[in-house]
């Protein structure tokens, strides 16, 4: 029996698979059509379906949106009881039904054609009413259904939902949509986070910035490091401009070398010029500057080279860059 889940499976994969390639060598001007007409949309993109074709404009809807192309999902049914007043002359509708010919859906489209609305249909056959009313019809046609009863929409719905993705991505190249567009659209997300966070909304400054004078003793730099717990200080000279840093992998290289006088200048031990960062800068961008020079804590300094923030590899973590 275990071996039958497996078989089952796997024709299931085949069949969609076998569909979505076919799909590939299906596309044509109707496409190119289809595309420019959403390209050229003064209004919003409103995608519409029933049943498991809804669903799937769901999903179609909100990739559009995340991706630079502004739309929403209207359901037909609803859209019959006052909601159609969300669509107007300067939209374009994509409608969705694999036959062409779901009742809910073909009453609304006499409604959106004198409404001046442009209409977009998703069906196996441009003959359907759904295709007569398209200015624009995309054919998705599969030999069979997934499902052995050939009923159950599968394979039809495995194939609208990657035509919908290749409108939404055809489109975001033509926009030239960046990561940072993305990323204003996922401020919630690990993406919007890495490509938007700065080291400004991330370090410690003021009271919790570790500093010390030049001149300061090795025993003071320990203090204030354990004081700001930071894993460091910055050492900053008369004019508070910073001239060599101190972190525990110094401190451990001093120990290594024994005969260790706590006293002693720091500026004997500190690293001297150690690596620095803008507060513009992204975390992200300070992430991998943190991984090209091995280091674990990083130190914002001004225009004028004074230190004004530090944070370390824990701060990146609890932000949700890593």
């Amino acid at each position: 029996m275990n071996n039958d889940y497996i078989a089952w499976a796997k024709e299931v994969i085949q069949t969609e698979a076998e569909a979505v390639s076919a799909l590939e060598h299906s596309l044509d001007t109707e496409f190119v059509e289809a595309c420019k007409l959403l390209l050229a949309c003064k209004g919003r993109v409103v995608v519409t379906g029933m049943g498991k074709s809804g669903h799937i404009g769901n999903k179609i809807a909100a990739t559009l949106a995340s991706t630079g192309t502004p739309a929403f999902f209207v359901h037909p049914g609803e859209a019959s009881h006052g909601d159609l007043g969300m669509i107007t002359a300067q939209d374009v509708v994509i409608a969705i039904s694999y036959s062409g010919e779901t009742d809910e859906l073909t009453k609304l489209l006499p409604v959106i054609k004198r409404i001046g609305t442009q209409l977009i249909g998703i069906s196996r056959s441009k003959t359907s009413s759904l295709g007569q009313y398209s200015d624009c019809h995309l054919q998705v046609k599969v030999e069979r259904e997934a499902c052995p009863l050939n009923l159950a929409p599968t394979t039809s719905t495995t194939a609208t939902l990657v035509l919908g993705d290749a409108l939404a991505i055809a489109l975001l190249h033509a926009r030239g949509f960046s990561a940072e567009d993305f990323a204003l659209s996922h401020p919630g997300g690990s993406l919007g986070r890495r490509l938007l966070l700065t080291l400004k909304e991330l370090m410690h400054g003021g009271d919790s910035l570790p500093v010390i004078q030049s001149g300061e003793t090795l025993n003071y730099a320990l203090k204030e490091m354990s004081r700001k717990q930071l894993g460091m200080t910055a050492i900053v000279d008369a004019d508070g401009k910073m001239i060599g840093l101190f972190t525990d992998g110094d401190l451990r290289r001093v120990l290594n070398k024994g005969n260790v006088d706590i006293e002693s200048a720091i500026d004997e031990v500190m690293t001297k010029n150690g690596v620095t960062a803008q507060a513009e800068m992204l975390a992200a961008e300070a992430l991998k500057l943190m991984e090209d020079k091995r280091i674990n804590g990083l130190f914002v300094v001004d225009s004028d080279g004074r230190p004004v923030g530090a944070l370390n590899m824990q701060d990146l973590l609890r932000s949700g860059v890593l």
